[in-house]
């Protein structure tokens, strides 16, 4: 039995679709792929981490965007949803539309087991290729880990890592920081 062929999509036409879906698509080379609902715990570490940035932001030129912000990463190659996403600064988009952030500072993504590969993978070498990008934190949501990636001048990222409610990472890039007793609050972890 031969396989389907698999369709491929313009930018365009995944644009097109998105803004009139019920449901948020993410595009990857090509291909749209349906997203997901999110867990009780994921749902609360985004509000939490996205709440805090917020706070912190006020009286600033930044902007906080959580889970519904579609950012474009690199030339056409990926468009998604990233957990929470902060610009500072004048925020730019692709169209007039005003509905895809193509200048993001700072990305977090909450990473669950069906996604964690995807997050890590291509989404990430994509999100590594923008400019603008200067921290990528990827949230563990079945136990206590943070990741925290900082560009650096070389444009090499330097990686730190934090597994203790007690910490607290510095998101330098928009004079922010993060506690992971402020992440976790509310969240019902395994033992």
């Amino acid at each position: 039995m031969a396989s389907q062929p698999k369709t491929t999509y313009t930018p365009e036409i995944y644009l097109e679709i998105d803004r009139k879906s019920e449901f948020k698509n993410e595009y990857l080379n090509g291909e749209i792929l349906a997203m997901t609902g999110a867990s009780r715990k994921h749902n609360l570490i985004t509000i939490n981490i996205a709440s805090s940035l917020n706070s912190q932001s006020k009286g600033r030129q930044c902007e906080v965007y959580a889970s519904d912000m579609r950012v474009k990463a690199g030339s056409g190659g990926l468009y998604t949803y990233p957990d929470v996403v902060v610009v500072c600064g004048t925020p730019t988009f692709e169209d007039s539309e005003g509905d895809t952030l193509t200048n993001p500072t700072v990305i977090v993504e909450v990473l669950s087991k069906t996604k964690e590969g995807y997050d890590r993978g291509d989404k990430s070498a994509h999100y590594r290729r923008l400019d603008s990008l200067l921290e990528y934190v990827l949230v563990s949501q079945d136990k206590v880990h943070l990741e925290h990636f900082v560009r650096q001048h070389d444009n090499q990222w330097l990686l730190s890592e934090a597994g203790d409610l007690k910490a607290v990472i510095d998101l330098i890039s928009i004079s922010c920081k993060l506690a992971l007793a402020d992440i976790y609050d509310k969240v019902q972890l395994e033992s």
